[in-house]
């Protein structure tokens, strides 16, 4: 194992391009990598990297190695998957994205839950609100608020959600209450922004179809949350899934506006690689998320 071990290593150094990244990724130190790295060099008989201060590039020995290693590791994997589903005792790591507010509302506090069903499965779950590449990170499963982009993965659906615009009363007492998107474009609009973001406008259902509106505003964060904390202050309007805002809008720290020509809604999704499926644990994991981010949706919206 140990020199498979080291396989790994090399593989997400590549991947991710230096070793603390790879390290904090496979929870060992710099150093740790550092040697794992060295040994695999000395027992192939090649340098496998190029290095500088700060990246590590493969040589062309190492792109060679990396393409037969990352299939080997793959057959592993599948190998593992398929005697897990024969043994019905699944284990090992499943690793998880979602963005902040979903991931911090629905998902954390169901892994312990889930891990008190399958205690063989470790979780590791990564929020963020930037768009995460799932291969490069080794991600297997993303809940994802929004469209299906890459062919290369499948998708299942949760649950469509329905989106607002929101504001403080003490911003609309201040500006004005928007009745129109046209009257929307003069307003301050908090936008969720991050190099590489895709939604870089408000989209709204219209008697003529759906409408963009290319708003703008003094604020925009790669954080959902933020977001709703500067509305909150009266600093602007948000677009929001209504589940994250429906605390304040039963509050009245919040009120939604333009109900005529709302958002288009949004579709929750579990978004993960064709093979993966076909992991026993996977699809557990699937299956109990989408039950419970369902089910607290519902009680969310339901005042519960």
């Amino acid at each position: 194992m140990a020199y498979l071990d080291n396989v790994a290593v090399f593989v997400r150094v590549v991947e991710l391009g230096n070793l603390s990244a790879a390290g904090r990724d496979m929870r060992i130190s710099p150093a740790v990598a550092s040697n794992r790295i060295k040994e695999l060099e000395k027992h192939l008989g090649v340098r496998l990297f190029n290095r500088t201060t700060r990246q590590l590039t493969p040589t062309e020995q190492g792109r060679v190695f990396y393409d037969g290693a990352k299939k080997v590791l793959d057959a592993v994997a599948d190998a593992e998957a398929a005697v897990s589903a024969l043994s019905g005792q699944p284990r090992g790591t499943i690793r998880v994205t979602a963005p902040l507010g979903l991931g911090r509302r629905l998902l954390a506090s169901g892994i312990p839950e889930f891990r008190d069903r399958y205690p063989d499965i470790e979780v590791r779950l990564r929020l963020s609100d930037h768009d995460v590449d799932m291969m490069r990170e080794g991600i297997d499963v993303a809940f994802r608020l929004g469209v299906l982009e890459d062919s290369s993965l499948r998708m299942r659906g949760v649950l469509e959600c329905e989106r607002v615009l929101v504001a403080a009363p003490s911003y609309l007492d201040k500006r004005g209450e928007p009745k129109s998107p046209d009257d929307l474009l003069a307003h301050d609009c908090l936008m969720l922004r991050y190099p590489g973001a895709r939604e870089h406008f408000w989209t709204v259902r219209t008697s003529d179809g759906p409408r963009k509106l290319d708003v703008r505003g003094p604020y925009d964060s790669d954080d959902g949350d933020v977001l709703t904390g500067w509305a909150l202050a009266g600093h602007g309007i948000v677009m929001k899934p209504r589940f994250e805002v429906e605390p304040f809008l039963r509050e009245h720290r919040l009120k939604t506006i333009m109900t005529d020509t709302p958002p288009i809604p949004v579709q929750l999704a579990a978004v993960y690689p064709h093979k993966k499926y076909q992991d026993p644990k996977v699809r557990l994991l699937l299956d109990f998320m989408a039950e419970r981010c369902q089910r607290m949706i519902r009680d969310i919206l339901d005042g519960h």
